[in-house]
């Protein structure tokens, strides 16, 4: 019951931001399409619901801008600290910030390809990504934080490896992370 359990939230943490981001997409298309729907811009739904699509796609470019201005940022940093100190919304607003911006954002953290050797008995590696380098903080030295994603997945798990044992990989991260979920099936460019 206990592994369920943590099957269970693991599997949460990681279909929520998913979730999250596509349901409030959806509901911002619906919002638009039904404006032109209820303003009747044309008698044709299909260019209403056009345009409904054309806004959504707007309106989240304007939000991308507005968010590299200096005073959204500052209203932006005010919000989040709020709710990264807010006794059950921490728990649900961190893991989904922390995902999302290690996919997008400034904070890119699948940015470091990496072959690592995980059965040295039977000489078998993974592609991996090096996440953190300095594992003091942990007492953890000479090692580093590899994750390494599953195929068809977005899900994987993170292992401690010795420094030794990972070969850099000469390919951009996202090439290597389509690689890895496609199951090999997707060439690398």
């Amino acid at each position: 019951m206990k592994r369920f359990l943590t099957y269970f939230f693991q599997g949460l943490i990681l279909f929520i931001p998913f979730v999250i981001t596509v349901y409030l997409i959806f509901k911002l298309y619906d919002f638009f399409t039904s404006v032109f729907s209820i303003i009747g811009i044309t008698s044709y739904s299909y260019i209403n619901t056009f345009l409904g699509l054309v806004f959504t796609i707007a309106f989240i470019t304007i939000m991308g801008f507005l968010a590299s201005s200096f005073l959204f940022k500052r209203f932006f940093t005010f919000v989040e600290d709020k709710l990264e100190h807010a006794p059950f919304i921490r728990h649900i607003y961190s893991p989904i910030k922390d995902f999302t911006n290690a996919f997008m954002g400034n904070k890119k953290s699948f940015n470091k390809p990496v072959l690592v050797l995980t059965n040295p008995l039977a000489n078998i590696e993974e592609i991996g990504f090096v996440t953190h380098e300095d594992l003091k903080e942990l007492g953890i030295a000479d090692k580093v934080a590899v994750y390494l994603p599953y195929s068809y997945s977005l899900s994987g798990k993170l292992v401690i490896v010795p420094t030794s044992q990972i070969k850099p990989l000469n390919v951009e991260g996202g090439d290597a992370m389509k690689f890895i979920v496609s199951g090999g099936v997707t060439d690398v460019d």
